[in-house]
């Protein structure tokens, strides 16, 4: 699998898990993991890494718990299809509690929160040139 050669653990203090399941999320949100598409197996991650497996299936089980993923009894663990388009009041609400907590996650790792919006604006009207 693609994925499991592009992951990289740092030594920043972040726990793994939440490294792991950063990571993940990056992916889909890039393309390189796709709606259907299946995860390197629990075990397949940990040995690559050289981590515990209970530390990857922390990871898994986040990703499950926030919808991204998908786990099939005796199949594995798939990307999730994406949830529908929120509607208006409820679209407004969860962009708020997502800017806050984007804005909060910057401030403690120390990034300016104009330069963040300005570079998340940019990444946004690549994806959409992309489309």
């Amino acid at each position: 699998m693609q994925i499991l050669a592009a992951l990289r653990l740092g030594d920043t203090g972040v726990p793994i898990y939440v490294q792991l399941r950063e990571q993940f999320l990056r992916a889909m949100g890039q393309g390189l993991l796709s709606a259907g598409d299946q995860m390197p197996t629990m075990r397949q991650v940990a040995v690559a890494l050289k981590v515990d497996l209970n530390t990857v299936r922390r990871a898994y089980d986040e990703l499950e718990r926030a919808g991204a993923v998908v786990l099939v009894r005796g199949r594995g663990s798939f990307v999730a299809e994406p949830p529908p388009a929120l509607q208006d009041h409820e679209h407004e609400r969860e962009t708020d509690n997502l800017a806050r907590q984007t804005l909060a996650a910057a401030a403690a790792l120390g990034v300016d929160a104009l330069a963040l919006s300005q570079r998340i604006a940019a990444l946004a009207a690549q994806k959409e040139e992309v489309r």
